[in-house]
Formats: structure tokens, sequence, C-alpha cells
């Protein structure tokens, strides 16, 4: 199991630096090549969320990527650190929780609609996306 993790700061422009490292490490994971947009797009939705609850509370710690390639899936996590209720929610059920502002629940719908495999947590510490890919099990890069 390899996992790189990156923490940037909470600004926009870093997104776009998460979406590039993401893209590569899916790559070398094995992740196919078509999907490897979606990917680019999920977590360039998951960062500019997890800047834009940073920037709007007022937090100055890290947004957190962590990216872990295991032998049958490729997962990315995306972390913000804004404190919320305990509670997992699986796919499109986030995207219908009642409790989420419109703009969240564009960013959440948009990933929703992009991987199949992804859950949303909150809990004291911060909040989590954890999305998936298969993969093809050979890896580019040795």
């Amino acid at each position: 199991m390899a996992t790189v993790e990156l923490r940037f700061s909470a600004q926009p422009e870093h997104v776009r630096t998460a979406r590039l490292v993401a893209a590569a490490v899916a790559r070398r994971a094995g992740v196919e090549e078509a999907v490897l947009d979606e990917v680019r797009l999920a977590v360039g939705e998951a960062c500019s969320r997890a800047v834009g609850l940073h920037r709007s509370n007022g937090l100055t710690a890290p947004v957190r990527v962590v990216l872990t390639e295991e032998e049958k899936v490729f997962s990315i996590e995306v972390g913000d650190e804004l404190p919320g209720p305990a509670e997992a929610v699986s796919g499109i059920a986030a995207v219908l929780d009642p409790d989420i502002d419109g703009e969240d629940e564009m960013g959440l719908a948009v990933i929703s609609g992009l991987v199949d495999d992804v859950e949303v947590t909150t809990g004291e510490s911060g909040g989590t996306i954890r999305m998936s890919w298969p993969v093809s099990g050979t890896s580019e890069l040795p």
C-alpha cells in the first residue's frame, strides 16, 4: 500500500496542484486512463469545497488530501478542519442531506455524479470526502 499526503493552505490556487498530483498518482496506481478526468474533476470539487469551508469560517489549518494505492482500489480523502456532528453518509444520500447548504450541495452532487464510491463524514476534528476507484492492478511506474 502506497500513500501520498498533501497539505496546503486554503487558497484556491492550490486546488489545481492537488488535481494534478491526484491524476499523476492515480495513473501510477493503475486507474484507467479514461477515468483520470473524473478523478481530476472530483478532487477539484472536493478541494474547492474544503477551501471554501476554511475561508468562510476563518480556519487557518491546511486542507489535507490523502491518496492511497491498494491492490484493487485507489482512494482519495479530502479533509477539512470544520467541526461538525459525527456522521457518515454515502453517495447521493450526502447530496440529499437537508443540513447541507446550496453551494455544498452542488459540489457534492458533482462529486457523486463522477464517483461511484463516495462517502462524506463529519466529526469533531472536521469533515472528509472519501472517493475510490478500481485499479487495473498494473502500475506504469515502478
